[in-house]
């Protein structure tokens, strides 16, 4: 049976309260990226960054969101901004990833019955596959060239120009959000746990989510028709700690529902008060 404690309802109110905390690094994330493109404003960035998250619902790796995003552009900026928000989905990748890699070696050195070869092995896997990301990240206008060689993509190489003009310093700066988004997420699913009487070393915990993390992201398939699969993930990792089956489930839920279904709401919300034909540039004077 699920183990709840009044007392310790205020795991749960900050879960909540870093919502909103989460979307707007995203939305600030974001922001930075398209502005060589546009300036948008802060709230109505929000409401693009909302939009997305009720069309990725229904999308896998949630590639909805980049219909919501170019809702709140000009339709002539519409493919620059669909570049601008893959790289903040990569920088996002790159966090997940760097991170993800080193839960999963700290994870399998605390649980799993590895030879001190495979261990070391993993780290090294870790730390290469850490800069290799880094640098493509660092320099993410060799997508170019590499663009202009398909013949399938080279339509698109003017659309991609914008990748020139992000500098180091912008590129950390959408990855520090990237970042600190992470943080903030990973945080929740532990205050979530704590909330539904899982109480675990942080450290341990972290790692533990990281792995959770890394795992999810390598499936691709919508959000809702994964739940089951986010659930059967959760509870092969936590069941190394022997948990309540019911209380990991309630927790892995919880944190969907928090982060996805509440602003899903309100950037469905959104998406009924917009002229979606206008956004896309698609919309004809009528005499």
């Amino acid at each position: 049976l699920l183990r709840l404690n009044a007392s310790e309802s205020w795991f749960l109110v900050v879960a909540i309260l870093l919502m909103p905390v989460n979307w707007l690094l995203e939305t600030l994330k974001w922001k930075t990226l398209v502005d060589p493109i546009e300036r948008v404003p802060l709230l109505k960035a929000i409401k693009g960054v909302l939009a997305g998250v009720s069309l990725s619902l229904f999308t896998p790796n949630r590639i909805g969101e980049y219909g919501g995003r170019i809702l709140v552009v000009k339709p002539e900026n519409n493919v620059k901004t669909v570049v601008a928000t893959l790289v903040g989905s990569f920088s996002q990748m790159v966090v997940l990833l760097v991170l993800g890699m080193a839960g999963l070696s700290y994870f399998v050195y605390l649980f799993l019955d590895a030879s001190t070869l495979i261990e070391y092995g993993i780290g090294l896997i870790t730390l290469l596959g850490s800069g290799v990301l880094l640098f493509f990240y660092f320099n993410v206008d060799l997508a170019i060239p590499i663009f202009r060689r398909l013949p399938l993509l080279r339509r698109l190489v003017k659309h991609m120009e914008i990748l020139r003009s992000y500098q180091a310093d912008m590129l950390l700066k959408a990855l520090s959000y990237s970042f600190l988004r992470y943080v903030t997420y990973s945080l929740q699913y532990y205050l979530i746990l704590c909330f539904f009487g899982i109480k675990i070393n942080l450290l341990v915990g972290l790692a533990s989510i990281a792995t959770i993390f890394l795992i999810q992201t390598s499936i691709p398939i919508p959000p809702i028709s994964g739940l089951l699969v986010r659930g059967e993930v959760a509870l092969n990792i936590w069941g190394f700690f022997e948990l309540n089956v019911l209380s990991i489930l309630a927790a892995t839920f919880g944190l969907w529902f928090i982060n996805v279904i509440l602003p899903a709401l309100f950037g469905t919300v959104f998406i009924l008060n917009i002229n979606i034909l206008k956004s896309l540039g698609y919309d004809k004077e009528v005499d």
